[in-house]
Formats: structure tokens, C-alpha cells, sequence
């Protein structure tokens, strides 16, 4: 696997359309790494931030590393599982890659982690594709050209769309993290009032935004740019909006330490947005 890289070449949305087909396929084949690993006999290490780390999620970023470094030799990578060899500020395009988000939720033995790969170009996701194996489900969006769903058993796609903003007195749907709950975004969900929470893990909570069944998916605390990216184009090839709190644009691969988001929010209706 190469290493993450500073520099490489530029692809932009229509460039971007001829890599979805190649990138679904190595998401389904981590995928598929990661559910053929023996959970209850697996060993689970803990890295220097106090998260967990598993033989499934150094299967899936071998899978995506290698296919990667394979097909598109040029354009940098950065994965969380070697985020110690990224060479940030990130100029042109580059991959940002969560092997397993959710690990927690994997090692619980439940159903909602995910295999997150992302195409950022200056900054911004353009193409983001998230697999949720357990599910059988694959959300995947190019900015410019819509969004879709598709099951991992060959299934024919189907387009989704963000949905508009729920009616005065129509109550909002809030998917939040089931693992990480702050203040500042319990207060933000508290603002609307009758907002119904539907607790998920990992980017589960951008696909259902995508496709329209939660309106908003906050998140006040900080997390990490892989754990976001391909979720932020996912929402936003399918209609939605990402932006901070002060509803400013969130940026990737710009040299943040520790790769850190600081806040986001994923509104599924971008004119929400405009009335935060």
C-alpha cells in the first residue's frame, strides 16, 4: 500500500463518475472481509486514543489500500487505520477511507458499522460511498449526479433523495449516534420541539438522511474527517446540505490536527439550513 501523499491530480465530478463502479466494488469486498471475521473468537487491540481496533478493520483497509494503490496508483489515500503515514495539506484530490466505522458497535455484535470511502477534490467530498455489510446495503452519491441505494446481493439501484423540511408541526426525525451523545447536540435536537431521535450507529445515520427517512443528523462534538467524508457527499449528491454550526462549509485534508471535524450537521433539507 502506498502512502498517504500531499499532492496528486485533480478529479473532478464528471472525472469522478468513471471510479463509482471500481470503488463500490472494493467497499463490497471489505465488506465482505469484515463479516467473514469470527467476532466472538477475535482479538481486540486498543489504539493510543482509547478506541478499538480489530483484525476486521485491518482486513477491510487492506482490501481498500491495495485495490486502491492498484487502480488509481496517482491520487493520494488516507485511511484511519494508517493515518500516521498522511503528508496533509491535501491539494488536489485524495481518498479518505474509515475501513470499519462503528467499530464498537462490530465488537457489540450489532448490525449498524460501515465501510466508508470518500473522493475529496480541494477540500470537499465529491463521490462518497458507504457499505453497511451486516445490512446488506450500499449508499452511495456523486455530488452533481444524484444518489442511490443497492443491495450487496447484486440488487438493482435504486435512486434516493433527501427530504423536504417536515411541515410547521410535523415533527422532525433526528438520527443520532447511539455511542457519542454531547450537550451542545442534545440542546440542538431539543430546539425542535416534538424532534423524534432514531438512535444509530456509525454512517448508517447518512444513508437514512440520504434517502429520506431522518431529516437532520447532528453532531456537535468532534469526530474525525474519515468518519465523516463520504457521508458529507452521500447527503449532498442526494440533495442535502452539510455545514458547521454557524452553517459555514465543513473542509477535509486540509491539515487539522488529528484529522478532527469539529462539529457538523447533515440537513436533509439544505433550506433547514438557512433557519437553524
Amino acid at each position: 500500500m502506498n502512502e498517504a501523499r500531499s499532492s496528486g491530480p485533480v478529479i473532478d465530478c464528471e472525472a469522478a463518475a468513471a471510479l463509482i463502479e471500481p470503488l463500490t466494488d472494493l467497499v463490497v469486498q471489505a465488506g465482505a472481509a469484515i463479516l467473514a471475521v469470527n467476532r466472538p473468537a477475535m482479538k481486540v487491540d486498543g489504539k493510543l486514543d482509547g478506541t478499538p481496533v480489530t483484525e476486521a478493520d485491518v482486513a477491510a483497509d487492506r482490501i481498500i489500500g491495495e485495490g486502491l494503490a492498484r487502480l488509481f496508483p496517482d491520487v493520494p489515500a488516507l485511511s484511519e487505520e494508517r493515518a500516521h503515514l498522511a503528508k496533509p495539506a491535501y491539494r488536489g484530490s485524495f481518498f479518505l477511507i474509515d475501513p470499519l466505522d462503528g467499530t464498537k458497535e462490530f465488537v457489540a455484535g450489532r448490525t449498524e458499522f460501515t465501510v466508508n470511502l470518500a473522493l475529496v477534490t480541494h477540500g470537499t467530498p465529491l463521490l462518497g460511498i458507504v457499505g453497511a455489510p451486516a445490512l446488506g446495503l450500499v449508499w452511495r452519491g456523486l455530488v452533481g449526479q444524484g444518489a442511490e441505494r443497492l443491495g450487496t446481493n447484486g440488487s438493482v439501484a435504486e435512486a434516493i433523495h433527501t427530504r423536504t423540511l417536515p411541515k410547521r408541526g410535523d415533527p422532525w426525525i433526528a438520527a443520532v449516534s447511539r455511542s457519542h451523545r454531547d450537550i451542545r447536540t442534545e440542546a440542538f435536537i431539543e430546539a425542535r420541539p416534538g424532534a423524534i431521535r432514531h438512535v444509530l450507529g456509525s454512517a448508517v445515520k447518512f444513508g437514512r438522511v440520504a434517502e429520506g427517512t431522518a431529516d437532520i443528523y447532528p453532531r456537535l462534538g468532534p469526530t474525525s474527517e474519515w468518519d465523516v467524508a463520504a457521508g458529507h457527499a452521500l447527503v449532498t449528491a442526494a440533495g442535502g446540505k452539510i455545514t458547521d454550526a454557524q452553517g459555514d462549509d465543513v473542509q477535509f485534508g486540509r491539515g487539522r490536527e488529528g484529522f478532527i471535524v469539529p462539529e457538523f450537521i447533515a440537513w436533509g433539507d439544505p433550506n433547514a439550513a438557512l433557519r437553524r
